[in-house]
């Protein structure tokens, strides 16, 4: 006996405007816990954090010139709604991170917990932009066109990335930041590995 056809559920402007809203916040959240503890991420993220700890700039002013050059592909590839989504996401994120100072404080973080809890919000802000067809740019990008395109997971090739950025970090950051750093890349992966595969989730 044939099962009926599951009915794709399509997102309303409310649902992606929510989605938005609060994925942007919690991959700054994220990334702020990850910049009090002195950690790193991998992606364009990875490489601001980087720019930031070597110049005393603003990680929020690298991210969001960073992932400018990821448009391109963005907006031929996964189509104009996708890119200017992620330009919003992109945008929201590096205010909220920029803004975060005056408005978190952290007395006290162990880099362990920052590593692991930030991963998760960060890899959770991410699952919740991918499923509602937008990103926080860069590496993002790119993997949701591999799965698109090839089939691959995003969150494998996220992850991938993310623990290869990590380890050339080594250069400039202590071994043991860099271990806590490839955790908090494994925590942010995993997620979206679990998570974000093709036709598990069927909203549009």
């Amino acid at each position: 006996m044939k099962s009926d056809p599951i009915e794709t559920i399509t997102h309303s402007w409310l649902d992606d405007a929510h989605a938005l809203v609060a994925g942007s916040l919690f991959v700054a959240l994220g990334m702020t816990m990850f910049s009090y503890a002195g950690l790193l991420t991998g992606g364009v993220a990875g490489v601001a954090f980087l720019a930031s700890y070597a110049t005393g700039s603003s990680v929020a002013l690298f991210f969001f010139l960073l992932n400018l050059p990821f448009f391109g592909l963005a907006w031929f590839r996964l189509g104009p709604e996708f890119t200017l989504k992620s330009f919003a996401a992109v945008a929201l994120v590096s205010v909220c991170t920029a803004l975060a100072p005056k408005v978190v404080r952290f007395e006290f973080l162990n880099p362990w917990l920052a590593s692991v809890l930030g991963g998760f919000l960060i890899g959770f802000g991410l699952l919740a932009l991918l499923r509602h067809g937008a990103s926080v740019g860069g590496v993002n990008i790119v993997a949701q066109w591999l799965q698109q395109s090839r089939g691959l997971s995003a969150g494998k090739v996220q992850m991938a990335v993310d623990v290869v950025v990590v380890l050339a970090a080594l250069v400039v950051v202590s071994p043991a930041r860099v271990l806590q750093s490839v955790v908090g890349a494994l925590a942010i992966g995993a997620i979206l590995a679990l998570n974000h595969r093709p036709g598990r989730y069927l909203g549009v």
